[in-house]
């Protein structure tokens, strides 16, 4: 049995620290809203302060939104690398810059701690069944570390090089094409409604045929329901497309349809649905066409 904590308990993070809970590690959760931190000591959670266990911790997966806040976890006020155990190793899973992974990798090695860059995709359903895949690139010796934690929660982990970067070059692939398609997915469905074709039927057929994508099947069902409870919010991708889009400047790469994408999640914080599902993005194209969307107006 490991002790693990995870430092971040949204979506993600949530159904991390239940999946390794449920395979047997002494696993802690913090989160910055202490309630969710409560509502996982309820459900088996160890019980302890950050500061009480971080020195005894084998692993912490950080799983937060950005580069700001794993760095601010690692190395802010009360920063957890300097106090964590020489050979323990830090799991993190935030979409980041290559480059900013290979600093936290460089930076957590002055402490003796091992550092996986291990981005993650697959969604709330699968973080919380363990079934994530896992993008990850570090030393053997950070693999070694981390097994516990990706037995526990991933389906399948892509093993992408032996030092940090890689695997946050990887997601930043990734997320070009789910932005992409989460827009794209939502321009066709409101273009259909101009056509007559309800969201419902848009769903029932385009899902069985060659212009589906997993993020279609995945978010489309919400604008049919009119559902746009968070499970990725809109505010993700101007952070994530940006990233991407960053990267590509400095590879002096043009990606002319990632920045299309990323002025439609843009317009969409604009107009309010920043904590919406990204699904609302379709919201963009429904007020500029007049459309009503399933849900509105009633």
């Amino acid at each position: 049995m490991s002790k693990i904590a995870v430092i971040g308990l949204g979506a993600m993070g949530y159904g991390i620290a239940s999946s390794i809970l449920r395979a047997g590690h002494k696993t802690y959760g913090f989160d910055v809203v202490t309630t969710q931190t409560e509502k996982f000591r309820a459900e088996g959670g160890a019980e302890g302060s950050l500061d009480a266990i971080c020195g005894d911790l084998d692993a912490v997966a950080v799983v937060v939104l950005n580069a700001a806040q794993t760095e601010a976890v690692l190395f802010g006020e009360g920063g957890l690398a300097a106090r964590m155990k020489t050979g323990a190793v830090v799991i993190a899973c935030a979409t980041v810059p290559p480059d900013f992974a290979r600093e936290m990798e460089a930076r957590c090695a002055k402490h003796g701690v091992l550092y996986l860059d291990a981005p993650i995709s697959g969604g709330a359903a699968k973080a919380a069944a363990g079934r994530l895949s896992i993008m990850a690139s570090g030393s053997k010796e950070a693999f070694a570390a981390a097994q516990p934690v990706l037995d526990a929660t991933a389906e399948t982990v892509f093993t992408l090089g032996d030092a940090a970067g890689a695997g946050s070059a990887m997601k930043a692939v990734n997320q070009l094409l789910a932005g992409v398609h989460i827009a794209t997915m939502a321009e066709a469905l409101t273009f259909g409604m101009t056509q007559g074709v309800s969201p419902e039927k848009f769903v029932e057929v385009i899902s069985k045929c060659a212009g589906t994508s997993w993020m279609l099947e995945n978010r489309a069902p919400h604008i049919v329901s009119g559902d746009y409870t968070p499970m990725s919010a809109v505010n993700i991708w101007p952070k994530d497309l940006g990233i991407v889009l960053d990267i590509a400047k400095n590879a002096q790469f043009s990606a002319p349809i990632t920045a299309a994408a990323l002025q439609q999640f843009i317009a969409a914080a604009g107009m309010g649905h920043g904590g919406e599902d990204d699904a609302a993005v379709a919201k963009v194209y429904a007020r500029n066409a007049g459309l009503t969307l399933p849900g509105e107006g009633t």
